[in-house]
């Protein structure tokens, strides 16, 4: 087989179909990009020994961009090959065709399929942009989730409505002077930044107001929550509560006071039962692991200064 033929007959048709099926080129572009990969991988010998083919695609690059023009350069060629070898796994599936084709070029020089898998459908859901995306990826968003998030995730078992939650939560400072650092400061630099915040949340989340004062009129008693959020998806509330230093026995007994207020005095009956968050600084295994609620999340936060890039 003539394997640059070959290449160079399937760019010329995608290059024709973009100008007859806009509504669908990128799809075309996708399936495109797949078979170039997969004969540049049958040019090189195989799997096996594509790793030794460079010199091949240089070759094949300069002669597409001679009869071709610009758009097929060594590198293009080259994702084109990253594409195939990993979207050829059957774990993909359709996955390999839902996103334009600038996100998957973000992908394809990630290592674990789960991964890969984890942003195609955020970003799909969420119908990220490539700078979205790329944000995501370098604040380690998928390597934040608890590994019992990433189990079911590989499984594909129904999540609850904290489990996509990253930790440790990332906090910007917006490099403030942080000399004096107590709960109010640390209130204040979530609020300054809450779209970060809520995006690390993980899906559904809205804001629901900070402080929030719940009455229970039974018990002439009001109580006040730091942050308290409501998930679409899962339709509950979720109050949140912020720790500068480690969580402690008395922090989830709080809490649970504050979640079952929720539940006889803000929750209507078609909502689910009301889960909660503590945000600390370091938890205590112990504490957390004798002292607990199924309902309860327990995450930590790092604080990051702002970088320019």
């Amino acid at each position: 087989m003539n394997y640059y033929n070959e290449i160079k007959t399937e760019l010329i048709k995608n290059e024709a179909y973009k100008q007859v099926k806009d509504y669908s080129k990128n799809r075309h572009d996708l399936e495109t990009y797949y078979n170039v990969g997969k004969l540049l991988i049958d040019a090189q010998g195989g799997l096996d020994r594509n790793k030794y083919g460079n010199s091949l695609i240089k070759e094949y690059s300069k002669r597409l961009t001679e009869e071709l023009g610009k758009g097929y350069s060594w590198q293009s060629l080259y994702n084109m090959r990253s594409y195939y070898i990993i979207f050829s796994n059957e774990i993909f599936s359709q996955a390999a065709r839902i996103l334009p084709w600038s996100l998957y070029l973000e992908l394809i020089h990630l290592k674990d399929y789960y991964q890969i898998l984890y942003y195609i459908k955020l970003s799909y859901n969420l119908n990220l942009s490539r700078d979205d995306l790329r944000k995501r990826i370098k604040s380690k968003e998928y390597e934040r989730l608890p590994e019992g998030t990433k189990q079911k995730l590989i499984n594909e078992e129904p999540l609850e409505a904290t489990d996509l939650v990253s930790n440790p939560v990332v906090i910007n400072t917006h490099n403030k002077d942080l000399t004096t650092f107590n709960h109010r400061v640390l209130e204040e630099l979530i609020q300054e930044d809450l779209d970060n915040f809520l995006h690390q949340m993980g899906e559904g989340f809205m804001y629901y107001g900070k402080e929030y004062r719940i009455s229970d009129k039974s018990l002439d008693k009001d109580v006040y929550i730091d942050i308290l959020l409501f998930n679409y998806i899962y339709n509950c509330f979720v109050p949140v509560e912020l720790k500068v230093d480690a969580v402690k026995e008395e922090d989830i007994g709080q809490l649970q006071v504050y979640m079952n207020a929720i539940d006889k005095n803000l929750k209507t009956p078609s909502m689910n039962k009301t889960v909660g968050i503590i945000v600390s600084k370091e938890n205590d295994r112990f504490v957390v692991r004798y002292c607990s609620d199924d309902r309860i999340k327990f995450i930590e936060y790092k604080l990051e200064s702002e970088v320019k890039e």
